[in-house]
């Protein structure tokens, strides 16, 4: 299999994420087929990377090697799913946000609920409870079958005119980078949010 693209400079992560659409990536008895993705560059030149200001123990995983699993939670509530890229000590990743299962249908509704095919994994949280992953796949390859992960190129990439590209979502900075792709006019894409910050209640004044 040709695992070529994610090997690929880190400073080239937006190429190496458009070329992951319509990859593979199987857990168990669930297949899903990815429709979208979101790169991001720990080069320094990138403040929505996790690596931005360097290695720490969180992200050392995403300084490589390519084809690990970075996983992290959000809002204290969910769990992402990343796939680390780029040359070994050059922080890279492609979050991946979104896309149709294809195999382990029912075990995908049994984890995730009464819900549309379309939103079993449309939406990077709604992905990895499909998927019946959590922290432990931290730091596994997603290549070499040893891990609880497995991502496959498909047997004929993507033509470029069927994918679009936008905003990532939900960025607290580098707001408008487009560097999220996705599968044009595919049902289980998610919805775009911009991000927005959150208020600090005001203080009531002392008297």
């Amino acid at each position: 299999m040709d695992y070529s693209p994610l090997h690929a400079p880190a400073a080239q992560i937006p190429e190496t994420a458009r070329s992951l659409l319509g990859w593979e990536l199987t857990a168990g008895p669930v297949r899903v087929r990815l429709t979208e993705v979101e790169a991001y560059a720990g080069t320094g030149e990138d403040p929505a990377s996790h690596a931005h200001r360097g290695p720490t123990p969180r992200t050392a995983v995403m300084f490589g090697p390519a084809g690990y699993a970075y996983t992290y939670f959000v809002f204290g509530m969910h769990w992402c799913l990343n796939v680390v890229c780029g040359a070994e000590g050059e922080a890279a990743a492609v979050l991946l946000r979104a896309g149709e299962v294809v195999d382990g249908v029912d075990v995908a509704r049994e984890r995730r609920g009464d819900v549309a095919d379309r939103d079993l994994a449309r939406g990077p949280a709604r992905l990895v409870v499909a998927l019946g992953i959590n922290a432990a796949a931290n730091g596994t390859s997603m290549i070499d079958g040893s891990g609880p992960l497995l991502l496959t190129p498909p047997k004929r990439p993507l033509a470029r005119s069927a994918i679009s590209a936008g905003p990532r979502v939900g960025v607290a900075a580098a707001h408008d980078v487009p560097w999220r792709f996705w599968i044009t006019g595919d049902p289980t894409v998610s919805s775009y949010r911009r991000h927005v910050p959150r208020r600090r209640a005001a203080r009531t004044a002392e008297v």
